[in-house]
């Protein structure tokens, strides 16, 4: 596979015809690294990784540790996303862990070669805006969550927010492509994984949700109302 391919798959350029595609490969901006093992660490808060980089294939976990060590989730990166800094831009991935949750193909792109393609193509740094506004929109809304809302309606509104991402319909219910396991949902909400099972039981009874060995499915009503 060369690099116009893998150029082609990253969201980011999708909206690229296959002419800019090809000057963009000439620019020789983005270079590949190797397949990122499961549960290898991408960056850590002593080692940040500079420039951007891209999640070609697989998934990231990105989250914090408090100071007795307990984790908590910032988020998940997949297919098309971005993380990383720049004096011009910043996805909010300073010190930070991100780890692999399977295997990754991550790509990148120094500053210098990120300021050489925003120059040749204007139309992309719209793009880039765009990403980082529904990244900070995601972090508000989670957070806003957490301030204002019980525990019930906190796993409610995360199962739903992940079952619009990587949610698979299955007979009326979003399969959630993830292993999703109560400890993870706890970790992502910053509670305890006690408290976050007492919720998910009572949503089980509900009907809101099903669960399985490390997998949830929602409601796929519950993706509408959310709307």
């Amino acid at each position: 596979m060369n690099k116009l391919w893998y150029l082609s798959q990253i969201s980011i350029f999708e909206e690229m015809t296959s002419e800019e595609m090809k000057e963009i490969d000439l620019l020789n901006t983005i270079r590949h690294f190797n397949w990122v093992q499961k549960d290898a660490l991408v960056q850590t808060p002593d080692n940040i990784l500079k420039g951007f980089s891209f999640v070609k294939e697989g998934r990231l976990k990105v989250y914090k540790l408090n100071d007795s060590g307990k984790q908590f989730t910032l988020g998940i990166l997949t297919h098309g996303n971005i993380f990383g800094e720049i004096n011009s831009f910043s996805f909010g991935t300073k010190d930070v862990y991100i780890e692999a949750m399977q295997p990754t193909l991550v790509c990148s792109i120094s500053e210098a070669q990120f300021d050489r393609l925003m120059i040749s193509r204007p139309n992309l740094a719209l793009k880039f805006l765009k990403a980082v506004s529904e990244r900070l929109k995601e972090r508000e809304e989670q957070l806003e969550q957490i301030a204002f809302n019980g525990l019930r309606e906190q796993v409610i509104h995360l199962l739903t927010m992940l079952s619009s991402k990587f949610g698979i319909i299955v007979d009326g219910y979003a399969l959630i492509d993830l292993p999703l396991t109560h400890q993870e949902i706890a970790n992502m909400l910053g509670v305890t994984r006690e408290a976050v099972s007492g919720v998910m039981s009572g949503l089980v009874k509900d009907g809101v949700i099903k669960t399985s060995r490390k997998s949830v499915q929602v409601d796929a009503a519950m993706l509408t109302r959310s709307k």
